[in-house]
């Protein structure tokens, strides 16, 4: 029941993007609300962290503060550039190697947080 439910949903946003005449703006308008529904997502999830861990965040040094802070706005930025950035393979290099400098960053300050 959950293929066919899911096989559904494909179909319906498919379909505009096939048989209409405008199909390539329905296909990016689909493509935006999508991206701005798993940004929004991504927003929402950092707020219920930060209120859940506000005493963690706030016995943080401002050292380890800045570079928690600086990684996710680095994740922001790399979301903003991305179809910037993906022109190019060197652009796309670069792309995945800061997301994994950030996505490091945050894993690290946050293990030396939780850590006694």
């Amino acid at each position: 029941m959950r293929v066919a439910r899911n096989v559904a949903i494909v179909l319906v946003l498919a379909v505009p993007v096939a048989f209409t005449p405008s199909g390539n703006n329905v296909a990016e308008a689909i493509l935006t609300a999508l991206t701005m529904g798993l940004l929004a997502g991504m927003a929402w999830m950092i707020y219920v962290m930060s209120r859940q861990n506000q005493l963690t965040l706030a016995t943080l040094s401002d050292g380890r503060r800045g570079i928690l802070y600086g990684a996710f706005g680095l994740i922001a930025l790399l979301i903003a550039g991305t179809d910037w950035m993906f022109a190019s393979g060197g652009g796309t290099l670069l792309w995945l190697l800061l997301l994994g400098a950030s996505v490091a960053a945050i894993w690290k300050v946050w293990i030396e947080a939780n850590t006694y």
